[in-house]
């Protein structure tokens, strides 16, 4: 059984149609990514999704007892109020201290786990969010913009996490981004969305497509040059090149 089957969604905000007739399903230990521009209904798809948005139309099935772990896009903490990496991960309730010290180190940041929320930076950060969502022993990882705000580097190193994330647990990976150069190496599939699914399938595949280029333009194509494996993040040579063409 497939991990969802989302069937013919649509979702209206005040009779405006945000998603529309939208179908994706997925399979266990592959690694989806959508991509959009602004307003094209990535995040209100992951929403769906989770459950914590009702489709006004069409039908979401979901693995039975399917354990969802979720990176949210932002996750805003008072500065002033002082929380231990710990201690924020106390908060998910299922954070007992062997629970959360695999966690940390699933994601690569045990070592965090007395350091102030307020010190850490972005990439920490969003490592943090990570293991977090880890605690719950994901059959499907949902991750909406995870390295928005990142530069380069930090973005490469999330991503390789990311695979090895899912190479260990076997898990699912579903993640909204806007690295198009990283999502051509880093997904089993691409899904364009705007609004409706423009195209979907193998990166090369939708790259190539009419619809991806009108959304993204031709320079991405770019990407496929630079990134040629299906797995995994850039190696140092790959970042080496990378730089010398942006």
């Amino acid at each position: 059984m497939n991990l969802f089957d989302a069937k013919n969604l649509t979702v209206r905000f005040g009779g405006h149609a945000v998603l529309r007739d939208v179908s994706v399903s997925m399979e266990t230990g592959e690694i989806v990514t959508i991509v959009g521009p602004n307003g094209s209904g990535k995040s209100t798809f992951l929403r769906v999704l989770i459950g914590s948005l009702t489709p006004s139309e069409g039908t979401i099935i979901r693995q039975d007892g399917l354990r969802l772990g979720y990176v949210p896009q932002k996750l805003h903490i008072d500065p002033t109020l002082p929380m231990t990496v710990h201690r924020l991960m106390r908060l998910a309730r299922r954070g007992s201290p062997d629970r959360i010290r695999d966690a940390l180190a699933q994601a690569g940041v045990e070592a965090l786990a007395n350091r102030q929320v307020s010190a850490l930076s972005g990439g920490q950060f969003q490592r943090v969010m990570l293991a977090r969502a880890l605690l719950w022993e994901p059959e499907l990882l949902v991750l909406d913009e995870p390295t928005q705000g990142l530069d380069q580097q930090g973005t490469a190193a999330f991503y390789r996490q990311i695979e090895d994330v899912r190479q260990r647990l076997g898990c699912g990976v579903l993640m909204v981004s806007h690295d198009l150069h990283v999502v051509m190496s880093a997904s089993d599939r691409v899904i364009c969305l705007d609004g409706h699914i423009c195209r979907q399938g193998a990166p090369r595949h939708v790259a190539s497509a009419p619809e991806y280029r009108a959304l993204f333009g031709t320079g991405t194509q770019g990407a496929l040059a630079l990134y040629p494996h299906q797995h995994g993040a850039p190696s140092a040579a790959e970042n080496t090149e990378i730089e010398a063409a942006e």
